[in-house]
């Protein structure tokens, strides 16, 4: 009897899915736990189109395919639009608040979208407050050192906010918008996971309790069969 599982991560563009596959795969393996990346829509789309019917579609079809496997999905919370209840989930103050409304409304419309397929069991929402770039501010001296500028820079966000994740996400302070701002030659897809690779998931769990929850979750799944 096997004694791993398999998990279908629905994400929005490729520098999730190469996270997925470079970074985040690498580590839950150890665990016995096997994440594959897989772009909601057709392959090569860029991310940022962050609607419901985009990964709904995705995450239906996963948990069609196959019964022995579960179902999540890594989208940036910013950025989101045409999401059911978006507007009451904007409206919440703590990001916290926030994530916890976005992954309830998420996991009972999929259920309502798609009840003969275990959804409640096989599919984890999550939703990265509030971009995938608040994971570098993990390590502001890592971060700095790789965008070439003064440490005391990426500590002054950190401590402005209080943590990564609440690294806030309007058009001019969102986690990347700030990094663009200390280095503009930033790419997502590769000075990201460059980044992300010399912090290391441990880092990224013990500063940022969102994305440490949801790896928890996907380390105690028990195989389906």
């Amino acid at each position: 009897m096997n004694n791993f599982v398999e998990v279908y991560a629905i994400v929005e563009g490729p520098t999730e899915a190469k996270f997925i596959k470079e970074v985040l795969a690498p580590y839950l393996g150890t665990k016995h736990v096997f994440i594959s990346g897989i772009i909601a829509s057709k392959p090569g789309q860029k991310g940022g189109d962050i609607r419901f019917d985009r990964f709904k579609n995705d995450i239906g079809r996963q948990l069609k395919q196959r019964a022995d496997i579960y179902v999540t999905q890594f989208v940036d919370f910013y950025g989101i639009h045409e999401w059911p209840e978006c507007a009451a989930i904007c409206e919440l103050v703590p990001h916290t608040a926030k994530a916890e409304k976005f992954c309830s409304v998420t996991l009972t419309a999929i259920q309502g979208h798609f009840p003969k397929h275990d959804a409640e069991r096989r599919f984890i929402p999550y939703v990265c407050m509030h971009e995938f770039e608040a994971l570098l501010f993990s390590d502001t001296t890592k971060l700095a050192n790789h965008l070439g500028v003064d440490p005391e820079h990426t500590e002054r966000i950190v401590k402005s906010c209080g943590e990564p994740e609440r690294i806030n996400n309007s058009s001019e302070t969102a986690p990347s918008k700030r990094i663009k701002n200390l280095n503009a030659r930033y790419g997502k897809t590769s000075t990201g996971i460059t980044i992300a690779q010399a912090i290391g998931i441990e880092i990224m769990r013990e500063q940022c309790p969102l994305f440490d929850a949801w790896l928890t979750k996907l380390e105690n799944l028990t195989p389906l069969h």
